[in-house]
């Protein structure tokens, strides 16, 4: 089942997007390119899916390569850590890299911190991967229902990792609560009154993606589909594509029917944020959000026009679709939140029942579409249970 919202743009504020132009994210790519890990991910053509769905082109671009990490996430969180040191030890923000980050004397000017967060999992292990860089102490909260795999995963880059008996937003709740008792610093994606610096600056990490796909990219897409839990990376990327491509570009946002704050903000069109009506149960754990980030809400208002939900039957569509390609397209191995994209445009291609929404949306043989695989299997036992056994049937 999709649901949908469209709403008019508020105009441009140049102040706003700003930190999210090319010279800026160049900058954050600058940083990133400091690291030995890094390496740009691939952006995946997928010709024969596009003209079975009567579209002129599809592009996913694959975060699973990303650091060894197996999704997105880490580029937000390095970049805010890197910005927090720049901070502390009065470097100018240009200068700071991976080498000068993790040397002994930035070791022995900033003593012992302990960086703090909340995650569904990919951010955390992002988090704990770069406090383990810099040899620093790191404690990472997962929400109830967490599945083992995340919570090992983030374990063994060194993080004291553990699954709380709440929901992500008391999760991040009590993570900051923690950073406030104890001088932990809190390391979090979502932004609320009196806590937006940090997580801007893990926004414009997520950047140095959207930096990638332009420089990747034939030709400018005429959509672009972006999944949301808080709405960070969606910000970010809408802010990065609205700039570079102008009003030509429909930016839609696709959220669990389940965990829709984002949509319900839009649809409420009031310009405040609201919190979801829904339990926070999907298998797209890393949607799974209650709450969105203001900072993110006051971006997509100006740069993002429709808001959808997804059912997970539909997210499971996208994990089976991208993962048995039609011949001449290559396998993407893609989890449930990174799935959440394609298995929309899927099923609103192919469904009568949604040729209103297609026309409305704009979607016909001369569009192009992006969309972006935020995560590879983070959960293998439930992308085998979808991929394999056909968990969750689409009807």
């Amino acid at each position: 089942m999709i649901h949908s919202v469209h709403i008019t743009l508020e105009p441009q504020d140049a102040a706003l997007l700003s930190p999210y132009d090319e010279a800026h994210a160049e900058q954050v790519q600058h940083f990133h390119r400091s690291f030995p890990a890094y390496a740009q991910t691939p952006l995946t053509e997928l010709p024969a899916l596009a003209a079975y769905l009567g579209l002129a082109g599809i592009s996913i671009k694959d975060e699973s390569f990303r650091f060894g990490l197996n999704a997105f996430k880490v580029l937000g969180g390095s970049y805010a850590m890197g910005r927090f040191i720049a901070d502390r030890l009065d470097i100018p923000a240009l200068q700071m890299n991976y080498p000068d980050m993790i040397s002994p004397e930035t070791r022995r000017r900033l003593g012992d911190i302990t960086f703090i967060t909340a995650t569904d999992g990919n951010h955390g292990r992002g988090v704990a991967y770069t406090a383990a860089q810099l040899g620093q102490r790191c404690i990472v909260l997962l929400p109830a229902g967490t599945v083992p795999e995340r919570l090992q995963n983030i374990a063994a880059l060194g993080a004291e990792a553990s699954i709380t008996q709440f929901c992500y937003d008391d999760t991040v709740r009590l993570a900051a609560s923690l950073a406030a008792e104890n001088g932990y610093v809190l390391i979090q994606d979502t932004a609320w009154e009196g806590y937006e610096e940090i997580p801007a600056r893990i926004m414009q990490g997520y950047t140095t993606l959207a930096r990638e796909i332009l420089s990747q990219q034939k030709s400018m897409p005429t959509h672009l589909l972006l999944q949301a839990g808080v709405g960070s990376m969606a910000a970010a990327v809408a802010a990065c594509f609205a700039q570079a491509a102008g009003p030509a570009l429909r930016i839609i946002i696709v959220e669990p029917e389940d965990a829709d704050c984002i949509y319900q903000s839009a649809k409420a069109g009031d310009g405040l944020p609201h919190a979801t009506e829904g339990s926070l149960h999907s298998i797209m754990a890393g949607l799974c959000c209650g709450e969105p980030c203001t900072l993110a809400l006051k971006i997509l208002r100006q740069t993002a026009s429709d808001y959808v939900t997804i059912t997970d039957d539909i997210a499971a569509l996208g994990m089976r679709v991208l993962g048995n390609p039609l011949p001449g397209d290559p396998r993407i191995v893609s989890g449930e939140s990174g799935a959440s994209t394609t298995g929309f445009l899927v099923e609103l291609m192919r469904h009568p029942a949604y040729g209103q929404l297609r026309d409305e949306l704009g979607l016909c043989p001369d569009s192009r579409v992006l969309c972006i695989s935020t995560e590879g299997a983070t959960d293998l036992l439930n992308y085998r249970a979808v991929v394999w056994n056909g968990k969750y049937p689409t009807e």
